[in-house]
């Protein structure tokens, strides 16, 4: 065993005596570990969010959303949509009219989205999971129902079980202007709302109907605003959108999941490397509290220095001592407290200790979601941190060595 690593491990484990070093050298330890393992448990948690809210996402956006670059809508009748429509690796091709809308209920109005979609949206099993109320019907006994978002229902307070109270939406008729009886302007349609979904703030003030609703609301006998295309699990993605790229020409855009809400995906990366900045300044001061009991082990041991000095051991070793003292009660904390870290986070996977309260109607503990980079990235925080801490304790270990030699 190397001699600097041997004599570390003797001051750090000393049997014989409790001494107030060791206590603080403890201390330090006790913060190393409680800082790694708030750093695995609060990345978790994050990733658990993160991972909540993509999926919540996911569950009402497609795989690729095919969109015109000029103006709101294009003609979907043409010979590659047709074609692109058969490809067997398809799940669901939907047709999507969307624009806004003054929507009434009563005596209160909301200015919302309407988004008719076609038959294959309701493909998406994953629909169900975001319905708070009701069911996610659009047609039923030859009638066409609504779904509506959260926001829409708690601004208007529609009741989705009252059959004889329906919303009514408003939308300016095309070509008129002026015209002497202003309810002219705008064409008024009445439909039920079948149910209530909650997703996030930018989905939960939109109405999905049957696209031939808001056809004939919005006098859009055959233009689309989007085409939305969901694949069979296995397609590669990647390739499926370059290929519709290459081929459709740029009057169009095709965007991923990613892509379709770019904010989002940036908000959630800030926000983790935010917390994760925060929590590495806790790390930084509990490990810098290992410089301050490094430097009382030194001046406790400066007689043990001048001896091991006197004997043939060079300013090297003697700095290796105390660094390698450093780095132990740095990764024994750090290690503890992945662990610790750990166990909890599993704990909290399967029995939800930790509960958000019931107001939550999506989730009802605290999600976890492990992933083996956070690890990773806690270890070489830590270590990081660790060497620059113990490197300048060694360093104060040799300051003085030969006035401590000539004081022996």
């Amino acid at each position: 065993m190397n001699t600097s690593v041997y004599i570390a491990k003797r001051y750090l484990f000393s049997g014989k005596k409790m001494h107030a070093i060791n206590i603080i050298s403890g201390i330090s330890m006790l913060g190393v570990l409680i800082g790694s393992a708030a750093l695995i448990i609060i990345l978790s948690v994050f990733n658990g969010f993160e991972k909540v809210i993509l999926s919540l996402y996911s569950n009402f956006t497609p795989e690729i959303k095919i969109e015109t670059r000029l103006g709101k809508t294009f003609d979907p009748n043409t010979t590659y949509f047709n074609t692109l429509h058969q490809d067997n690796r398809l799940i669901s091709y939907t047709q999507v009219l969307q624009e806004k809308a003054l929507i009434k209920y009563g005596d209160k109005t909301f200015l919302g989205t309407i988004q008719g979609v076609s038959d294959d949206f309701l493909k998406n099993k994953q629909l169900d999971s975001t319905v708070q109320n009701g069911s996610f019907t659009l047609k039923s006994g030859g009638r066409d129902f609504a779904v509506i978002g959260s926001t829409i229902q708690g601004n208007l307070g529609i009741n989705v079980h009252d059959n004889l109270s329906p919303m009514q939406i408003f939308s300016p008729r095309r070509g008129v202007v002026n015209s002497a009886n202003p309810l002219n302007e705008f064409v008024v349609r009445s439909i039920n709302a079948s149910g209530v979904f909650a997703i996030q703030q930018e989905f939960d003030d939109i109405v999905v109907t049957p696209i031939e609703f808001a056809r004939d609301l919005l006098d859009q006998p055959k233009d689309v605003s989007s085409i939305e295309l969901t694949y069979k699990k296995g397609t590669n993605l990647t390739s499926v959108q370059n290929k519709i790229i290459d081929e459709i020409g740029n009057k169009f855009t095709v965007k991923n999941r990613k892509q379709q809400n770019t904010e989002l995906y940036k908000t959630l990366n800030y926000e983790r490397w935010a917390v994760y900045m925060i929590l590495t300044f806790v790390l930084i001061i509990a490990i810098f509290n290992i410089i301050g009991s490094l430097t009382m082990l030194v001046i406790d041991k400066r007689k043990d220095i001048a001896i091991l000095s006197s004997l043939g051991a060079n300013k090297q070793t003697i700095q290796g001592i105390f660094f390698f003292e450093g780095m132990m009660i740095s990764l024994i904390g750090c290690f503890a407290g992945i662990i610790l870290g750990l166990a909890f986070c599993l704990l909290q996977q399967h029995y939800g200790l930790i509960k958000m309260g019931a107001a939550m109607s999506v989730i009802d503990a605290y999600p976890v979601d492990l992933k083996i980079a956070d690890f990773g990235l806690v270890f070489l925080t830590v270590g990081a941190i660790s060497i620059i801490a113990a490197g300048i304790s060694a360093r104060l270990s040799i300051k003085g060595l030969d006035e401590i030699k000539q004081d022996l």
